[in-house]
């Protein structure tokens, strides 16, 4: 997800966003953890990318204390 598409969403959509984000990067290192190569072994660093990119946004424009 680009910088732009995060900065265009409403306060609300971006902590829907970050609720699915971190269920996904959960199922993900679940997967992980059950000994399984993960299906996309680069799943996991784009979440958790995304995740970074999300919370700076967020906290950059006070949606985060």
């Amino acid at each position: 997800m680009k910088t732009k598409e995060i900065r265009a969403m409403s306060s609300e959509e971006r902590r829907k966003k970050l609720r699915e984000l971190r269920n996904e990067l959960m199922e993900e290192y679940g997967r992980a953890s059950m000994g399984g190569s993960p299906p996309s072994p680069g799943r996991i660093r784009y979440l958790r990318k995304t995740l970074a990119r999300l919370l700076t946004i967020m906290r950059e424009e006070g949606d985060i204390g």
